[in-house]
């Protein structure tokens, strides 16, 4: 799926356990599999995610990791990052969170006597696509100060040509930047999910934490470059003003075709929560909104509806407000789109049937901006799309019904 999202190669290596090494223990899959892709690819870092299948077996993967280490010299310049993220625990932002927490407390040194340095460390969400990364890195930039993205998707997974053939990932942070994130001044955190690794990181080192649970609308944005001058202690650059003064031109525009439209919603929390906050900030009305877990701050959306589910919930919630004007989703939702003839913008993950999903970039000024024409361009071809729709529908549901605020 990562391949069909992206459309670049993944280097990914599974341990290939059988019936037999799942009942007597798989360390010894992990262990061929790690001396295996250090002889080949030669890694400085490898990260090694447990499954449900080891999860429910109660696989003492960690304690296994420490022996594999001890007894392999051939993996003595390689670190190895163990997550433990099954399949049955959460959903894409959970694992999300954990991988990034696992590598907070394997990579980063502790606090250092050192003074801090002009640098600011961003734990980036997973509902930022490569292009949200590039853009924060450039902002932050544009401020003087020096950008520490974890994890940093532009430089690997953007979509560019190699000179040469890489047997490990391209680009992305490196193992020293990530070493030195213990000597930033400032850590952005983007996602309620991502709060945890903030407080781990802050715990680890003492670096304080600012988090943004979005990035796209004006107010978020406004947080962004106050948050920024005050760090670099100098006003926000003019090309932002200008960016601003753009978006607020974009809002007054487009709130004509967005005021009392129907809009559906489903993804991640931090995906769920940033369509939903722009559109009903443009007066839409959220008829469907449907995350795949429980997250605090879903408890202040502006939807009466929102629950835990899948995309027939969905389709449940689109049917009983009497239609919608919009559905935005991943890819999966086209079936319900294409059903009832409702426009779907794609985005989130996965988006395999459309090209630059990777390059959609709805953060800051210029990004709520485009994500503004985009969506108006939509609600303006269906001007009353989805209204007095039929009712009829097989009964079903199959997630929880409880409001997703956990």
């Amino acid at each position: 799926m990562l391949v069909r999202h992206f459309r670049e190669a993944i280097p990914l290596q599974t341990t290939a356990m059988n019936e037999i090494s799942t009942i007597l223990g798989g360390s010894e899959q992990v262990e061929a599999a790690l001396l295996n892709m250090t002889k080949r690819a030669k890694p400085k870092i490898i990260g090694l995610v447990s499954t449900a299948l080891t999860e429910t077996r109660g696989e003492d993967m960690a304690g296994d990791l420490k022996g594999i280490l001890a007894r392999n010299k051939e993996l003595a310049g390689t670190t190895v990052v163990y997550c433990s993220a099954p399949d049955f625990d959460g959903s894409l932002e959970t694992g999300w969170g954990k991988a990034v927490g696992a590598m907070i407390r394997a990579l980063v040194p502790s606090a250092t006597h050192l003074a801090p340095l002009k640098r600011v460390n961003v734990l980036a969400g997973c509902h930022m696509t490569p292009g949200d990364v590039e853009a924060l890195k450039e902002i932050v930039e544009d401020f003087g100060l020096e950008p520490v993205m974890l994890p940093d998707l532009s430089g690997s997974l953007d979509g560019h040509v190699p000179d040469h053939y890489v047997p490990t990932t391209l680009g992305g942070t490196t193992l020293e930047q990530v070493k030195g994130m213990n000597r930033a001044m400032l850590t952005i955190a983007v996602g309620e999910h991502m709060r945890i690794s903030a407080e781990q990181l802050q715990g680890k080192t003492g670096i304080p934490y600012v988090l943004f649970d979005r990035l796209t609308g004006l107010e978020a944005v406004d947080k962004l470059m106050v948050t920024l001058s005050a760090a670099a202690g100098i006003p926000v650059p003019a090309k932002y003003r200008r960016q601003r003064s753009q978006l607020v031109d974009a809002m007054l525009d487009g709130h004509f075709f967005f005021a009392g439209r129907a809009i559906a919603v489903a993804g991640e929390p931090s995906f769920l929560w940033t369509y939903a906050r722009l559109c009903a900030d443009l007066g839409a009305r959220i008829v469907g909104a449907v995350s795949t877990l429980a997250s605090p701050h879903l408890s202040e959306l502006p939807s009466e509806t929102a629950i835990i589910g899948d995309f027939e919930d969905l389709e449940d919630q689109i049917l009983e407000a009497g239609g919608a004007d919009l559905i935005i989703a991943n890819a999966n939702a086209r079936l319900i789109a294409s059903r009832h003839g409702i426009p779907l913008h794609r985005a989130g993950f996965p988006v395999f049937d459309r090209l630059g999903a990777a390059h959609q970039t709805t953060l800051g000024y210029r990004g709520t901006r485009d994500l503004i024409f985009t969506l108006g361009n939509i609600l303006m071809e269906h001007p009353a799309h989805g209204h007095g729709m039929p009712l009829e529908h097989a009964e079903h549901r199959h997630g929880d019904p409880a409001i997703a605020a956990g």
